[in-house]
């Protein structure tokens, strides 16, 4: 068993990791978004990527997503963790908060969705994508953020959008009519390719801001997000350290029912 991890701030922390290597790769897509870090968390082995490199220098659209997910299955990874920071379109969904994603709506317009960029003939490949969250590792964040007492929410719907520029009030207020709970710029697109490609995915999302259809607060901003971020992310980092260990004893009951 192998954990990858998407996103990662505050995880390369050599206090967490054991026996950190890094390891340049390259796919038949090209490269990810930065070297892989290999180690152990609670004596599970791991690798880590940084979505947007390790000094978040690559925007949204330009996130080659399937080297990024081709890259931790060619690593052996079994199962994937992302972390992220979302926009909240919920009155109730508080800055702070952590959401189990559940389900997304992609309203991205310029990415790559598909490893499949022809089909053999005869042999077309669609990948059902009804519950692209996989349910045992939501289950067992969410027992965690139990156990650790964070403000969380058991479910919720991210919108994907292009970025890297942030929604107008109109688009705003749309997403919130079409049922979507959060907002980011990267999830829908991991998520599709790590279904196609076989990986049990999860993500947790950490609510830093309101976006903009609320009448009473700030239009989001980076300086915002960051400040919130910074101010709450070892919510998640130790939330993946419980996790991470957990993933490894319940795939061990599983396999020998």
């Amino acid at each position: 068993m192998k954990i990858g991890i998407i996103g990662g701030s505050g995880l390369d922390n050599p206090h967490i990791f054991e026996n950190p290597k890094d390891e340049v790769v390259i796919t038949k897509f090209g490269e990810p978004s930065a070297p892989l870090k290999h180690g152990k968390i609670g004596g599970v082995e791991v690798v880590l990527l940084g979505r947007h490199g390790r000094e978040h220098t690559i925007p949204p659209t330009q996130v080659n997503y399937r080297a990024n997910i081709l890259a931790l299955k060619n690593a052996g990874c079994t199962h994937i963790l992302a972390t992220t920071a979302v926009g909240s379109l919920r009155e109730e969904i508080c800055r702070g908060n952590l959401v189990i994603i559940d389900q997304f709506i992609d309203f991205t317009k310029q990415r790559n969705m598909t490893f499949h960029e022809s089909f053999e003939p005869h042999a077309p490949v669609h990948t059902p994508m009804a519950e692209p969250f996989d349910k045992n590792l939501r289950d067992l964040m969410i027992a965690k953020c139990e156990e650790l007492n964070y403000p969380h929410h058991k479910n919720g719907t991210v919108v994907t959008i292009e970025g890297p520029r942030f929604s107008t009030k109109a688009e705003s207020h749309m997403f919130r009519a079409w049922g979507a709970d959060i907002i980011n710029m990267s999830i829908a697109t991991e998520a599709a390719l790590a279904n196609e490609a076989g990986i049990p995915y999860a993500a947790v999302a950490m609510s830093t801001d309101y976006d903009c259809w609320k009448d009473d607060e700030e239009p989001v901003s980076w300086d915002a997000i960051l400040a919130v971020f910074k101010e709450n992310a070892e919510k998640v980092t130790n939330l993946l350290i419980k996790v991470i260990p957990e993933i490894k004893v319940t795939t061990q009951v599983l396999y020998n029912q």
